[in-house]
C-alpha cells in the first residue's frame, strides 16, 4: 500500500511538470502584417480612423541568406507560396477590383507562379494553409499577371505592402532578392 502511495504521489506531483510546454525557439521566417491604409492600427488607436481597413496581408518573412531566390529556391514556372511557413494571406474588408475582375470582401490564400519576366497571382479560397501543398485549382477566386521589375539594391528579407495610388487605389508591392512584382488594386464604390 505504502509502494502504491508513493507512485501516485510522485504521478500527482510530476503532472503539472509534464504538462508544462516549452516556447518554440524563435521563427527564422518571422511572420508580418500590412495594412491599407499604412499603418492602420496606429490610427485607429490614435482615434483617427473609425472604419474598418481596406485590406490587410498576413505572410512570413524569409531571408535571402546569401541564397539564389528566383529560379533558385523559387523555381520559375512553379508555384510558390509567397513567403514561407503557412500560405500568404490577404483579406479585403471591402470589394477590390484586380486584374479588371471584382474580388469580393473576404479571406483569400495568394499564391504565385514567378517568371523572370511576370508572375502570375493567384487568389485561392482555401485558407488556413501550409505552404501550397494541399492547393486546390477548383478554389481559385482570380488568376491575375503582374510584371516584375529588377532593383538596383537586393531586399534580405521579403516584403509585401500596400502603397497608396491616387483615387482609392494601391498597389500591393512585393519584394525580395532584386525583384519587385507589383499588384494594383483599386476599391469597388
Amino acid at each position: 500500500m505504502n509502494k502504491l502511495l508513493v507512485v501516485c504521489t510522485c504521478l500527482l506531483l510530476s503532472l503539472p511538470i509534464m504538462a508544462q510546454q516549452k516556447p518554440t525557439e524563435l521563427d527564422k521566417s518571422p511572420m508580418d502584417m500590412s495594412y491599407w491604409p499604412d499603418n492602420y492600427p496606429l490610427l485607429k488607436m490614435n482615434g483617427k480612423v473609425k472604419v474598418l481597413p481596406i485590406a490587410r496581408i498576413i505572410y512570413s518573412r524569409p531571408q535571402k541568406n546569401n541564397r539564389t531566390i528566383f529560379n533558385g529556391i523559387v523555381k520559375y514556372g512553379e508555384m510558390w507560396r509567397l513567403g514561407a511557413n503557412e500560405a500568404t494571406e490577404v483579406e479585403f474588408f471591402k470589394n477590390v477590383k484586380i486584374g479588371g475582375k471584382v474580388v469580393p470582401k473576404g479571406r483569400y490564400t495568394l499564391y504565385c507562379i514567378p517568371e523572370a519576366d511576370k508572375w502570375t497571382l493567384i487568389l485561392n479560397k482555401d485558407n488556413y494553409t501550409w505552404g501550397n501543398y494541399t492547393y486546390d485549382i477548383k478554389k481559385d477566386v482570380l488568376r491575375t499577371t503582374i510584371p516584375v521589375e529588377k532593383l538596383t539594391s537586393p531586399i534580405e528579407n521579403f516584403t509585401i505592402y500596400f502603397e497608396d495610388a491616387k483615387g482609392g487605389n494601391a498597389n500591393l508591392i512585393i519584394e525580395w532578392d532584386d525583384v519587385k512584382a507589383t499588384m494594383p488594386i483599386s476599391i469597388v464604390p
